[in-house]
């Protein structure tokens, strides 16, 4: 499956418990087509006493959540757009279907 979501894309939630939330894609897993967003998905871990957490305790993360729940936002119009490819001056680009600007 083609993924239209990179990382550094702002995108809104479509379904889920985080509808209609919006953030920064973090880091995408190709494999398992999940994308990881600042700030949406916030689970509690448990985390044991490290060098790097010497207190330990529960620490709050995100979580990945499935690329299908999510919608690129458009830059211009602020408005939720879906992707498509094309080939200008040579170059594989992604556009926006909305307004149909190079993202």
């Amino acid at each position: 499956m083609k993924l239209r979501i990179k990382t550094g894309d702002t995108v809104r939630v479509l379904a889920g418990d985080h509808k209609g939330s919006e953030g920064k894609v973090v880091s995408v897993d190709r494999e398992k087509n999940k994308a990881v967003v600042e700030g949406i998905n916030m689970v509690s871990k448990h985390e044991k006493p490290s060098a790097q957490n010497p207190q330990g305790g529960i620490v709050k993360k995100e979580a990945p959540i499935h690329v299908s729940n999510l919608s690129l936002i458009d830059s211009k119009s602020g408005e939720t757009t879906r992707v498509g490819f094309d080939v200008r001056d040579g170059k594989k680009v992604r556009f926006s279907k909305k307004s149909n600007e190079v993202i």
